[in-house]
């Protein structure tokens, strides 16, 4: 089983961290405080609601785990990469995920997330999927995520910011998942 973690798509595409008709912005932390906004190239020196959105997937976890693997779309893909720092730094006792899917991932910008990246390369086996021509999160923003793993499996493919589902790209979700069951 996979747990799966994004953000609105049309509060990424907006820049302003809510949907048509939220009431309330959304998003797994907020790079302007002030302004409860995300942008993923927006360089801050602290965010808002990281903590909470940890607290929130180890209360998913407890309920609903254990999860074979995590998989997260943009600013979800951003998260769980700091979620497989957690796990392997053994900071957070209710992850055990045994891979990471991370379409369209990014490093944070945020000088407070500076940690997640720091350190050997991450262990968790993980695939990578980006779009060449991803306006959200630009395909260099996706490769710079690629070192902070070792060994990263990667799928690009010519779209934008979605997750790409022809038959050659399934094949490819096949042949890593394979490896887990």
């Amino acid at each position: 089983m996979i747990i799966m973690f994004c953000a609105s798509a049309a509060a990424e595409e907006s820049g302003t961290g809510a949907g048509p008709g939220d009431e309330d912005p959304r998003g797994w932390w907020f790079s302007d405080t002030e302004a409860r906004s995300f942008d993923a190239g927006q360089e801050c020196e602290e965010s808002l609601g990281l903590e909470e959105s940890v607290d929130t997937v180890k209360g998913a976890v407890k309920e609903f785990g254990p999860f074979d693997g995590i998989l997260g779309f943009s600013q979800g893909a951003a998260l769980v990469a700091m979620l497989c720092f957690l796990q392997e730094q053994k900071l957070e006792p209710e992850f055990c995920f045994r891979f990471a899917i991370l379409v369209a991932g990014f490093c944070s910008a945020c000088s407070q997330h500076q940690r997640y990246y720091k350190g050997p390369p991450l262990t968790t086996p993980s695939l990578h999927i980006f779009g060449a021509e991803d306006r959200v999160i630009p395909e260099r923003m996706s490769k710079d995520l690629l070192p902070v793993f070792h060994d990263p499996q990667i799928l690009t493919h010519p779209g934008g910011h979605f997750v790409p589902a022809a038959s050659a790209h399934r094949q490819t979700y096949q042949d890593f998942l394979q490896r887990f069951q």
